[in-house]
């Protein structure tokens, strides 16, 4: 037995061909539509847009993409956006209309990083490479009119998984400083067997239990049944204190929930500032998928919502 899916995205799902499977045949046929060209979204907003690479943390080229209101004069707030695609897929324009909302809102700088994907990268070159990528921007938000006490880091799915990583890892090093992070949907734990996890088993659909299978064999490689750094699987971490106020959303019909929930649960028990979310009939990156769905426009009203409060703003700022 699984929870329902919501009438009207079940009835949108079922317009769109699901993946049957997930391998390293199919991912090959998969990865060139696994994103959307940025054009069509930034048409008609007038958007500042800087494209750059830096050097990642073992030297290798790391893009960045910075967009930034073009009539901005204050300091801004910064989301920080780390795409999605199960560790092995997409790029760094993937599921950017959603910080792109934010940056409507509040005239924040989006910043989204292009980290390496599994297979061909594996182990703590992803979350690296986005840790790689925050630093830059908190070394250089004067230059990029940053407001460096409102920096969020934010992402969806594979990137929800990574940006909790990247919180630990600034946790853990003594910065930079996050403001808060924004966890959609995200991809917490390597070992895949909660009762969410269970219940999306088997069969296509948007991201099953063995398709998480396979993403995070990928990311593990040879340490698949090894050690596994709490960076990589956040699930594993054992103290959750100390983290920048988090929130943290899935659908109740998706392969996430389970482990979704119980990050949130660890965070309160350890005293931290966790705002949840389950919606009732969300399927996996049923907001990014079908962003115009009723339950779609409550989730991502009610997560703007949330980062407004925590920046202490309602409208975009000059």
């Amino acid at each position: 037995m699984r929870p329902d899916l919501d009438p009207e995205l079940a009835a949108l799902l079922a317009g769109m061909p699901l993946v049957p499977r997930l391998d390293a045949g199919m991912l090959a046929q998969i990865r060139p539509f696994a994103s959307a060209p940025i054009e069509p979204l930034l048409d008609g907003r007038a958007v500042e847009r800087r494209e750059l690479t830096i050097p990642g943390p073992d030297g290798a080229a790391l893009p960045l993409t910075i967009l930034r209101p073009a009539d901005r004069t204050a300091a801004a707030p910064c989301v920080y956006w780390i795409h999605g695609g199960g560790m092995v897929m997409g790029d760094r324009y993937s599921q950017i209309d959603i910080p792109l909302e934010w940056l409507d809102r509040f005239g924040a700088v989006v910043v989204s990083v292009d980290y390496r994907l599994a297979p061909e990268s594996s182990g703590t070159a992803l979350v690296d490479d986005c840790y790689r990528g925050l630093t830059w921007v908190a070394e250089h938000a004067g230059e990029l009119g940053i407001d460096p006490a409102r920096l969020v880091v934010a992402g969806a799915s594979a990137g929800g998984g990574l940006a909790a990583g990247v919180a630990l890892m600034a946790r853990d090093r003594g910065g930079p400083a996050i403001a808060a992070q924004v966890l959609i949907g995200p991809m917490l734990d390597h070992r895949n067997d909660t009762v969410s996890s269970r219940q999306f088993s088997g069969g296509p659909g948007v991201w099953t239990r063995d398709m998480n299978e396979f993403g995070w064999r990928s990311v593990l490689g040879e340490r698949a049944g090894g050690p596994v750094s709490p960076y990589v699987s956040p699930a594993l971490a054992d103290d959750l204190s100390g983290l920048p106020p988090t929130y943290v959303d899935a659908g109740s019909a998706e392969v996430f929930r389970h482990e979704d929930a119980g990050y949130a649960t660890r965070i309160w028990a350890a005293g931290g500032r966790a705002e949840l979310h389950v919606w009732a009939g969300g399927f996996h990156g049923f907001d990014a998928l079908f962003p115009q769905a009723s339950l779609s426009v409550a989730a991502r009203r009610t997560r703007t919502d949330w980062l407004a409060r925590l920046l202490g703003t309602t409208t975009k700022e000059n």
